[in-house]
């Protein structure tokens, strides 16, 4: 399959071929943002209250939402990902071949991009930014799941590059249009990972460039001078407007907004639902954006307790009121699941029905598993309650709120959920170790292979299940681009985890941003995180 370079698009550009369409992204993919103030000025800096420190600057090696939104504006990527289609399209690269067996990537890259210590972005560069970001092992969050089968790359010529896979990777053709695999310059691999983690030596391609880095307070950035070479997806052509961007460490959610309110702010990440009224109107927006990916769920492990039962993990997912959780724990700007994947996530498949709330039916399956109303209304079997736990760690704010509320609701067809609070470096250390009953968490990705990363047996296998159909499903979706094909094995896939409820859906985060009567511009990539290169700022 090749990829074509194309000309210089709208950010609405439809995609070509209706064969493609991966998935219908709502009226919730990108926004421009701020009152209409005319068109945009250069110039400026765009103040942005993020919710957490960026303990890392380095898009190669973090994961957290919080430095991935200052690396994407510093590394360009091979291509590009539509966050309204899914297509993948042209950016450092203007075009590609991909083998029959999605081995072997070929990128052609354009000529004229340069990082920012003024060397080319050439064949040999991107090479070494691969070699370099598969050194890193699991240092790199992202990448090392994206390169796990990476053998190498080979410089065929200074604008061509083949990049070669020991087993099939569809995947990886959306991997290159993360930042997690933007393309570093050679000079950054001379200084240490910990080095480029605080902005040293952390050399890219994009339309900023690092300033400084007080680690807890600030992170600034300022415009690459010259820059020519953007994604066709962006809104504009040549350097960046802004001059400078003062992302501003502010972790505290009522300190954050009131910051917006009060004009000390242009922009802020992480708004909390009891926040949101105060956005709405008086010249601030409110852009918002679901994240693709697996959503909010409680993934089993089908080999603990009584979660071996189908029956139990059935009745469980039919017991959940999804809407009543968003409803009255998020917001109407938060999702309830329809899936494993997230609405906005390519090859996404409506498994609505599926997931309904039915009590009457959970009740029916537990009755025929033979669970029997208890003294205390929890079931039991065999002088066993029916009990199971979940491990969860309070990354987002609402996450032991909407595990009260389930907690409550499958109380209601006799099943006790204990809720056990952990941090995420313990949260982690568990689910490697298999001793957990549910884990509850949810995982960015704009590509549906996401589910063979984390179902698998063959990878990380979080339900613990044995290999089977589910596996076969995942490594037909790996195995081409095409999406005729990739398509029904990715339903298929989706079908079998929720059916079986090895995963049981219940939301999808959703990115709510507040912005003020002063920033424009501010957008979203494929991945629901910023993209600053059309942001201004104007008067107050």
């Amino acid at each position: 399959m090749t990829g074509h370079a194309r000309p210089r698009t709208t950010r609405t550009a439809t995609l070509l071929g209706a064969a493609l369409l991966l998935s219908a992204c709502g009226a919730q993919g990108t926004a421009a943002t701020g009152a209409d103030a005319g068109p945009p000025r250069p110039g400026g800096t765009l103040r942005l209250g993020i919710s957490s420190n960026p303990d890392c600057l380095d898009p190669q090696q973090v994961g957290t939402n919080a430095a991935l939104n200052v690396g994407r504006q510093l590394v360009d990527s091979l291509t590009d990902q539509n966050p309204e289609t899914g297509e993948i399209t042209p950016w450092l690269a203007e075009k590609w071949e991909v083998s029959p067996d999605s081995t072997a990537f070929t990128f052609h890259l354009r000529s004229g991009a340069t990082f920012s210590d003024g060397t080319p972005v050439d064949a040999a560069a991107v090479k070494t930014s691969f070699d370099g970001i598969k050194a890193l092992g699991p240092k790199s969050l992202l990448g090392a799941g994206y390169l796990a089968a990476y053998r190498g790359s080979t410089v065929l010529d200074p604008a061509t590059v083949k990049i070669e896979f020991s087993a099939p990777s569809a995947q990886f053709l959306q991997a290159s249009s993360t930042m997690s695999l933007g393309v570093l310059a050679p000079a950054a691999y001379a200084k240490t990972a910990e080095q480029r983690c605080q902005g040293t030596g952390l050399v890219g391609s994009g339309p900023f460039v690092f300033e400084s880095f007080q680690p807890n307070r600030e992170v600034v950035l300022a415009r690459r001078p010259g820059y020519a070479w953007g994604s066709p997806l962006w809104g504009h052509t040549g350097e960046a407007y802004l001059d400078k961007v003062s992302y501003r460490v502010v972790p505290e959610p009522g300190v954050r907004t009131g910051s917006l309110a009060s004009g000390q702010l242009d922009a802020i990440t992480d708004v909390q639902p009891v926040d949101e009224p105060q956005f709405a109107g008086n010249g601030f927006t409110e852009p918002v954006r679901p994240n693709p990916g697996i959503v909010f769920n409680l993934t089993a492990n089908t080999t603990r307790g009584v979660l071996t039962d189908a029956k139990v993990r059935q009745a469980v997912s039919k017991g959940i009121n999804r809407p009543e959780v968003t409803s009255t724990v998020l917001s109407a700007n938060y999702k309830a699941a329809t899936s494993v994947l997230g609405s906005t996530t390519p090859l996404h498949t409506d498994l609505s029905k599926e997931l309904a709330f039915d009590q009457q039916g959970a009740q029916a399956l537990l009755d025929s598993a033979g669970w029997q109303p208890g003294p205390d209304s929890i079931r039991v079997k065999d002088g066993q309650r029916l009990t199971a736990s979940v491990v969860f760690s309070a990354v987002f704010n609402q996450n032991q709120s909407a595990l009260e509320l389930i907690q409550q609701q499958l109380r209601k067809i006799g099943f006790d959920l204990r809720i056990e609070l952990h941090t995420t470096a313990e949260t982690t250390a568990i689910q490697q170790s298999g001793n957990y009953d549910f884990l509850w968490f949810n995982t960015t990705r704009a590509d549906p292979d996401i589910l063979r990363q984390l179902y698998s047996t063959k990878s990380s296998n979080r339900s613990r299940l044995t290999p089977g159909p589910l596996d076969e499903a995942l490594d037909q979706q790996a195995a081409t681009v095409d999406p005729a094909t990739r398509g029904p094995a990715a339903e298929r896939a989706q079908r079998l985890i929720v059916e079986q409820a090895y995963v049981i859906p219940v939301f999808e985060l959703t990115q709510v941003l507040g912005v003020g009567p002063t920033a424009h511009g501010i957008e979203f990539e494929a991945s629901s995180r910023l993209r600053l290169f059309d942001a201004w700022v104007s008067g107050s």
